[in-house]
């Protein structure tokens, strides 16, 4: 079990990677909740940027949606307490920090049940998350906090520390996890020739 959740969370990393450099878009319908896992580490921000389209009959095609047609967003954190449960509009952006480090669960779903356009349709909803380092808008806090040139360059290490001791820590926990994937094959392997071989000669003996 706990090597399953270790590589689904390799797996969130990856998608992360490519959420952060490029977005994606996935379909939802009507009274479908989609919800995805994030590795992220403590005290780090996270910003999701998302908008959404309607799936029009008449043109086949995806069209913007109307403003009344709106997503809730909700997360929580490894424990499962709840982080943020908000309603947005059809276009929006989410932000929360963590304060635990692992997986957080980020679930969207439609308000489809108070909007009869969308009923029994399709929803494509883009969707860009950014998380640490990327969100952090530097020279607008070192406006705010007044820092020197030196002090923000001293936040922006940290920063980059922090991330980067947390990265090292997935990456050794899910090679670990691989080669003890790659050891308990191997044994089943033996045990099943071993197996054989053993009923091979009982029915010899026979």
């Amino acid at each position: 079990m706990a090597g399953g959740e270790t590589l689904r969370a390799a797996l969130a990393a990856v998608v992360l990677a490519a959420w952060s450099a490029h977005g994606l878009y996935f379909h939802i319908g009507e009274t479908e909740k989609r919800c995805f896992i994030e590795e992220i580490p403590d005290e780090t921000m996270v910003i999701g940027n998302y908008r959404t389209q309607l799936w029009d009959k008449q043109s086949e095609s995806f069209l913007p949606s109307t403003p009344g047609l709106g997503m809730h967003v909700e997360v929580k954190d490894p424990d499962g307490k709840v982080v943020l449960s908000r309603q947005y509009g059809s276009e929006g952006r989410f932000t929360f920090t963590s304060h635990t480090p692992g997986e957080h669960q980020i679930c969207l779903h439609s308000n489809s049940t108070r909007m009869a356009l969308f009923a029994g349709g399709k929803l494509r909803v883009h969707l860009d998350i950014q998380v640490g380092e990327h969100t952090n808008n530097y020279p607008e806090i070192a406006a705010k906090d007044k820092l020197t040139e030196l002090q923000l360059r001293a936040r922006q290490l940290l920063d980059q520390y922090r991330e980067e001791r947390f990265r090292m820590t997935s990456e050794s926990t899910n090679q670990r996890v691989l080669w003890w994937s790659i050891a308990q094959t191997i044994i089943l392997i033996l045990t099943g020739i071993w197996q054989m071989r053993h009923l091979k000669s009982f029915f010899e003996a026979k």
